[in-house]
């Protein structure tokens, strides 16, 4: 995913454990309106790991999750290095008021790997967000109230268990 303008989001990296019998464990970070947006949660799979993980990272520039209207994901051919595409739909957060309440946004990613997919879909569907009318700037006020410089720590750094530059110990992670 390319950075086309200063408000466009940029998947930067992730990872995410997940198994039988416990939470999945993801964290993400963006970059976005010159600066590093970052977090980390727990979900019900990888994916929706990733995805909240994602709503948590931009929490400042939403004001809440985004609804996931659709998530559809089908196979491009046969066999085990066919590539998936990922289709995901999102609707503005409840909390959206005005024009930003309306829209439904689409982002589509097809990779062999389906759980990168999910999560660059999720993103590309909130940049078709970010670029719509009411939401154009959102993600720069909130890098300005929280100081926009890419050195400056993240919203919530204090709780995210991936800091830019520094690599996370999954396993210690996923047995706290």
């Amino acid at each position: 995913m390319s950075e086309a303008g200063p408000a466009r989001l940029r998947l930067v990296r992730w990872t995410v454990t997940s198994g039988s019998s416990v939470n999945s464990r993801a964290a993400v970070v963006l970059h976005g309106a010159g600066r590093d947006w970052q977090a980390s949660a727990e979900g019900n799979g990888a994916v929706d790991a990733l995805l909240r993980a994602v709503n948590h990272a931009l929490a400042e520039v939403l004001g809440g999750a985004p609804l996931l209207l659709a998530y559809d994901v089908h196979a491009l051919a046969e066999g085990p290095d066919a590539e998936g595409r990922v289709t995901v739909r999102i609707a503005p957060p409840l909390t959206a008021e005005g024009d930003r309440a309306g829209g439904r946004f689409t982002g589509e990613t097809a990779s062999t790997n389906i759980v990168a997919a999910s999560v660059e879909a999720y993103v590309g569907a909130l940049n078709a967000m970010f670029e719509a009318g009411a939401w154009t700037g959102a993600a720069e006020d909130a890098a300005a109230r929280l100081g926009a410089a890419s050195g400056d720590e993240a919203p919530g750094a204090a709780e995210t268990e991936y800091i830019h530059g520094r690599t996370i110990d999954t396993t210690a992670w996923f047995n706290r």
